[in-house]
């Protein structure tokens, strides 16, 4: 009997396809959940850092979400799971379900990543922008909401592709927590069958079709966008 053989059996005679279903929904539910809470709070984390203010309370956010950002860039991913998971969490007497706690660790880092990307967003666009809003008698938040925060995500759209990407394939990290995610189902297909060829090479290419239907959704994106400014 083939490796193939052995795989396909085990996949569909033995419902080893059960499990890949639960890994996809699971990595899907992280990795979008993550990109909406990254997006949510490095808004916030954005819009601090670039207030143009010397109040000392506003300086000391701007400093805390120093603190944040150089954190969360600066240590693995894993590294964070395992410490909320094993130490914060249980010390705070957090009891959270595992894949809404990995939805929240993913979030909390992305938006790290999002905070600096969407500064950089906001920052290319041009200053008469926010001058306009405040001469309609916008106060400064409702004009980077209404105004400013609309174009930076739409300069932004493809490199928010980019962190797409990368949460879907971190997800694979989160097995360390017990969650079962796409790559965990295919290491369960191996150590069933001790055949480990073709299930990785399966693996590899759900994740490669995976990217490319995420890159295919930013482009058709950017492409509505590009339409809607020209009329």
């Amino acid at each position: 009997m083939s490796e193939i053989d052995i795989f396909i059996e085990y996949f569909f005679e033995d419902e080893g396809y059960k499990n890949f279903l639960d890994g996809l929904t699971n990595t899907a539910i992280i990795a979008v959940s993550g990109l909406l809470i990254g997006i949510l709070l490095g808004s916030i984390l954005a819009i601090v850092k670039i207030i143009p203010s010397k109040n000392p309370i506003v300086v000391i956010c701007q400093k805390l979400c120093d603190v944040y950002i150089a954190l969360f860039r600066g240590t693995p991913m894993v590294v964070q799971l395992l410490l909320m998971h094993f130490a914060l969490f249980p010390m705070l007497g957090l009891n959270i379900e595992s894949v809404a706690e990995a939805c929240l660790i993913f979030g909390l880092n992305s938006a790290a990543y999002i905070s600096e990307i969407m500064r950089g967003g906001i920052n290319a666009v041009d200053k008469g922008q926010m001058e306009a809003g405040r001469s309609m008698g916008f106060g400064y938040t409702q004009t980077m909401i209404r105004i400013i925060l609309p174009q930076a995500i739409k300069n932004i759209l493809p490199t928010l592709g980019n962190e797409f990407i990368a949460l879907i394939k971190e997800t694979s990290v989160v097995n360390f927590i017990a969650v079962m995610d796409i790559t965990k189902s295919f290491q369960a297909v191996a150590a069933s069958t001790y055949e480990y060829f073709v299930p990785y090479i399966v693996l590899a290419i759900v994740y490669l079709v995976l990217v490319l239907m995420i890159t295919w959704l930013v482009h058709f994106m950017e492409r509505r966008l590009s339409k809607s400014d020209r009329k």
